[in-house]
């Protein structure tokens, strides 16, 4: 009787546990404890994390949801272009004399001081020296200036027309007259297709200054904007510092509703055909877009792995194809992300063997109906998740070494994308509580909701002088919706268990010097190998081998010479000892 109370005790809490996980799972993600995350009566988000990777430096930025996307018509452009004016004189720095404080403190323009503009967001970036606090201080003024400050003066606007005009034309080559025919079609007649981040170049050079005026007062306010700040600092006196710079700011009376414009999603598909005589090879591109999946509740973050391991595999079987003596396609790749505003989209991509697209879409496309029909195998799945549980682990424990700046691009893309970033431990913890219990059915099940028949776009990229060669749209469509009908399940061939078959004998060290002053050992070995041995502190759990031979290409003969100059790079790519490259990597993988 005790006995059996003890088994349905037990069976009770194994219950109770599970039951446990699956609430969990719809909690939401913390944040990483490290952040202190605040906001400023005016509504500023701020962002401040202490690391000390590498020391006596911070990672600064400023953030702003504002972009192309909000330009009136007669804007178009302008939100690159008051990126440029912050640059060219504010409240305290006149001109370019922010540049040349920056540039006497060892802070490079263009190298490490930047700015880009994308459709939804401006980003301005900073990093700095923190060895004095009064040098800290004065670089969060300069990020302050950025926020609200710009003079806008009417003659360095007239200057720096010139400066956007010239690297609108730079960018005027094949691959921005694609996007401009490619974009409209992705998405879909939105916002989107009239709002690329280089606008026209009529305003640019004849906007009244009004115009720039506008977009400034518009949305270069604090309740758009976040300040992240990750470094060598005192997380205390950084928060001082944002209060102190940037509480004083003011938005508008009146401020302008922050639109988020969407890319409708209309079901069908959608295929175009695109040349351009720049364009060096034909290449096929296939979005199946899909509405956006934050990472908001720990399930959602279940499901990110879950596409992760898609994602891995998926990926290996492209890479198998492209091992063949002849392989369908010069490179192809599937990969499923957030993709733009309300959008994700897994994006299948190869590029053909000259103008065989045919042969390299029907193959990519087979193999999407391959997963989809027969789905994956568990021998791929284990793999997948020894590899993603290798990749946290290698992070855990390195936590100690990551650098500012990856810190500082997530909590950028926390703002933007309204998510929070969980640190190393919660993700750790997460793995070994979750990753075991995604079962192949599940991932089977996801594939056929990112493959479907809906909401596609097919383009096809090509040469100019390929055109007559190259199918048409319809085709394009027809191989598209007619394909997998002969395709047979994948077979997953047995992982190698070592790398050699018979370990070599050991050799024996004939000499070992230490040269002190560089703290390296030279270890001579019977063989005449010599080996430099140097231990860091750069990494926790990592070693790293590089080795050399003298000679190289100039012992052949001319006649032999391109053969030589390729060698290396075929023997790296063509496995080791007994396992072709895909064993390799099969091998490799945990």
């Amino acid at each position: 009787m005790k006995r059996l109370i003890y088994h349905l005790g037990l069976l009770l809490l194994v219950c109770q546990v599970t039951f446990a996980q699956q609430l969990n799972l719809k909690e939401k993600l913390p944040m990483d404890p490290s952040v202190k995350v605040g906001k400023l009566k005016n509504g500023l988000t701020y962002y401040i994390r202490k690391n000390v990777e590498p020391k006596n430096r911070a990672q600064l930025r400023l953030v702003i949801k504002a972009g192309s996307i909000l330009e009136d018509d007669d804007q178009r452009g302008l939100a690159h272009f008051m990126e440029h004016m912050d640059f060219n004189g504010t409240k305290n720095f006149p001109k370019n004399e922010m540049v040349n404080f920056l540039e006497k403190n060892g802070i490079q323009f263009g190298a490490d001081l930047n700015a880009y503009t994308s459709f939804d967001e401006t980003v301005y970036m900073l990093p700095v020296p923190t060895d004095t606090l009064a040098k800290l201080d004065k670089f969060m003024m300069v990020l302050s200036e950025w926020a609200a400050y710009a003079t806008l003066d009417h003659a360095e606007i007239d200057k720096e027309r010139g400066v956007v005009l010239e690297e609108s034309r730079l960018r005027k080559g094949a691959q921005s007259r694609i996007q401009e025919k490619l974009l409209p079609v992705i998405f879909r007649g939105s916002r989107y297709a009239q709002r690329l981040p280089i606008g026209l170049d009529d305003i640019i050079q004849n906007a009244p200054y009004d115009a720039v005026k506008r977009f400034h007062k518009d949305w270069y306010r604090p309740n758009l904007q976040a300040v992240v700040a990750v470094g060598d600092f005192d997380p205390a006196q950084m928060e001082e510092m944002i209060t102190k710079y940037f509480g004083g700011i003011q938005n508008p009376a009146k401020p302008k509703e922050r639109v988020k414009y969407e890319v409708p999603l209309k079901g069908g598909t959608e295929a175009i055909v695109i040349t351009d005589k720049e364009q060096p090879y034909n290449m096929v591109q296939l979005y199946y877009l899909q509405p956006e999946k934050k990472q908001i509740t720990a399930e959602n973050r279940r499901e990110n792995i879950m596409t992760s391991l898609f994602n891995s595999m998926i990926s290996q079987r492209l890479q198998e194809l492209m091992q063949k003596a002849d392989p369908p396609y010069q490179f192809g790749s599937s990969n499923y992300s957030s993709f733009l505003g309300n959008l994700d989209a897994l994006t299948v991509f190869a590029v053909a063997k000259g103008a065989d697209v045919e042969k390299a879409l029907k193959t990519v496309l087979d193999e999407n109906e391959r997963v989809s029909k027969f789905g994956f195998t568990e021998s791929e799945l284990q793999r997948a998740k020894m590899q993603y549980k290798s990749g946290v682990e290698k992070q855990y424990k390195e936590k100690d070494k990551t650098d500012s700046e990856n810190f500082v691009e997530e909590l950028v893309g926390c703002f933007l994308n309204d998510v929070v970033m969980t640190d190393i431990e919660y993700d750790n913890q997460f793995i070994n509580q979750h990753l075991e219990g995604i079962k192949l059915a599940e991932i089977n099940a996801l594939v056929k909701k990112l493959i479907t028949k809906e909401n596609r776009v097919l383009a096809l990229i090509g040469s100019e002088k390929d055109k007559a060669s190259l199918p048409t749209e319809a085709q394009l469509k027809g191989w598209l919706d007619n394909t997998g009908s002969k395709i047979t399940a994948y077979v997953d061939e047995a992982v190698a268990t070592s790398l050699v078959e018979k370990k070599p004998n050991p050799g024996k060290i004939v000499s070992e010097n230490k040269i002190e002053e560089i703290g390296v050992t030279e270890i001579v070995f019977e063989n005449g190998l010599k080996v430099n041995l140097k231990p860091t502190d750069f990494k926790n759990d990592e070693i790293k081998f590089r080795g050399n031979s003298w000679g190289g290409n100039s012992l052949y003969e001319d006649a032999d010479f391109m053969n030589a100059a390729f060698s290396s790079m075929i023997a790296s790519t063509s496995g080791n000892g007994n396992l072709n490259a895909s064993a390799l990597s099969k091998f490799m993988s945990g």
